[in-house]
C-alpha cells in the first residue's frame, strides 16, 4: 500500500490503483452484503455496491418511510428488500447502519442472526467504544470491521456518480477468519472511497463526535450565527449579513480552500483581507481552545453518547427534532438563505 508525507507525519493510504475495483469484486464475488438501514449512511453505500456489481440486500422495516424510499431505488420486496432480522440471517456481510439508537434497540435481535464467519461492519466506532452503553458486544466467531466515509450519505451517493469518490476511514476490531481487513479494503473501495486510510473504532469515534459537534457543524453554525446577529445589530441588511457571513463562504471561499489550501485562498484574496485573517485567526483558535477541550473530555467520557442515547430513544424525539429544525429554517438568518439561494443564477433559469 502506498505512503504519503501528511505535515511531515508519513501514513498508509489505499487508493483504487492500489485495490483495484476489479479485486474488490474477486474479493466478495461469494459474498451477500446486507444493508441494515436505509436512512443516512445505507442508501448510498447500497447503491455504490449495487452499481460496483456487488450483490446487496436491503433491511429495513417494512412500510415506513426508508422502506418506500428503498422501493423507489429499485430493491424489490421479497427479493433484495427484507425485514431487518430477514436480511441479517440472508447475508454473509451485515452492514450495520442503523443510527446508534436503532442499533441499540435491534442489536439483541440481529447478534442472534450472525452465523459463524460473517462479517460484522460499521460505519462509525459508537457501538462497539461505547458498549456499556450500547450494549453491543459481538460474538467472538465474527470479523467485525469499520468503513467510515468521511461525509454525509448523501455526499457518498453524489461523489460517486461524479466520479470523485468520498475518502473513508477503516478498522479492525476483530479478525475471526484472517480475511477481515482484504474484505474491509473491497467493501470500501466498493462503496466508493476516493482513498481509505487506517484508524481504530476509538479514534474514529472520538474524532467524528468532535469534528460533527466542531469545525464541521455544531461551531460552523454556531459562528455563523454570531456573525450574522453581529451585522445585524449594526443595521446590515440580512442580504448584506447572509452574504458577507455564508454565502461567500459556500460559494468561493471554501472552494478555494478545497482546490489547494487555506494558504493558497489567503494568497488569491485582497491583500486587505490577507491581513485581517492572518492577525485575526489567532485570536478565534485560542478563544475556542477551551471549548473544543470541554468538547473531547465529554466524548472520551462518555457524556455524549449518553445524551445521543437518551435524546434519540425518547417516544417524541421526531417531534421535537422537528421543532428544533424549524426554528433553525425559520430564524431570519435562514429564511433570508433561502432567499438568496433563489437569486442564484442556476435556481432562476
Amino acid at each position: 500500500m502506498a505512503k504519503f508525507n501528511f505535515g511531515g507525519v508519513e501514513e498508509e493510504v489505499i487508493t483504487a490503483q492500489e485495490f483495484s475495483l476489479q479485486k474488490a469484486r474477486e474479493v466478495l464475488k461469494d459474498e451477500t452484503v446486507a444493508i441494515l438501514g436505509y436512512g443516512v449512511q445505507g442508501p448510498g453505500q447500497a447503491l455504490n455496491l449495487r452499481d460496483n456489481g456487488i450483490r446487496v440486500i436491503v433491511g429495513q422495516r417494512e412500510g415506513g418511510a426508508s422502506w418506500k424510499r428503498a422501493v423507489t431505488d429499485g430493491f424489490v420486496p421479497g427479493q433484495t428488500l427484507f425485514g431487518v432480522e430477514d436480511a441479517a440471517r440472508r447475508a454473509t456481510i451485515v452492514q450495520f447502519l442503523l443510527s446508534d439508537a436503532g442499533q441499540v434497540a435491534t442489536w439483541p435481535a440481529v447478534k442472534e442472526c450472525l452465523a459463524e464467519g460473517n462479517t460484522l461492519y460499521f460505519s462509525h466506532g459508537f457501538a462497539i467504544v461505547y458498549k456499556d452503553q450500547t450494549g453491543i458486544i459481538p460474538p467472538s466467531n465474527v470479523d467485525v470491521v469499520m468503513v467510515a466515509p468521511k461525509g454525509s450519505g448523501r455526499t457518498v451517493r453524489t461523489n460517486f456518480l461524479d466520479g470523485s469518490g468520498i475518502n473513508s476511514s477503516f478498522a479492525i476490531f476483530q479478525d475471526f477468519t484472517g480475511q477481515a481487513r482484504e474484505k474491509t479494503l473491497a467493501l470500501g473501495i466498493a462503496i466508493g472511497s476516493g482513498y481509505l486510510f487506517p484508524t481504530t473504532f476509538e479514534k474514529e469515534v472520538y474524532s467524528d463526535l468532535t469534528g460533527e459537534r466542531g469545525v464541521l457543524m455544531g461551531c460552523l453554525a454556531g459562528v455563523m450565527e454570531a456573525q450574522y446577529n453581529l451585522l445585524r445589530r449594526h443595521g446590515h441588511s440580512p442580504s448584506e449579513a447572509f452574504n458577507e457571513t455564508v454565502e461567500e463562504l459556500t460559494q468561493s471561499l471554501i472552494r478555494l480552500v478545497a482546490e489547494n489550501g487555506m494558504d493558497w485562498m489567503f494568497s488569491n484574496c485582497s491583500t486587505t483581507a490577507q491581513r485581517g485573517a492572518l492577525d485575526w485567526a489567532p485570536r478565534f483558535r485560542d478563544a475556542v481552545v477551551p471549548v473544543f477541550d470541554e468538547l473531547y473530555a465529554k466524548v472520551l467520557a462518555g457524556a455524549e453518547t449518553q445524551r445521543v442515547l437518551q435524546a434519540n430513544s425518547a417516544p417524541d424525539y421526531r417531534a421535537k427534532l422537528q421543532k428544533e429544525l424549524d426554528t433553525l429554517r425559520n430564524s431570519e438568518m435562514w429564511q433570508a438563505g433561502a432567499t438568496v439561494r433563489s437569486l442564484r443564477p442556476e435556481n432562476r433559469r
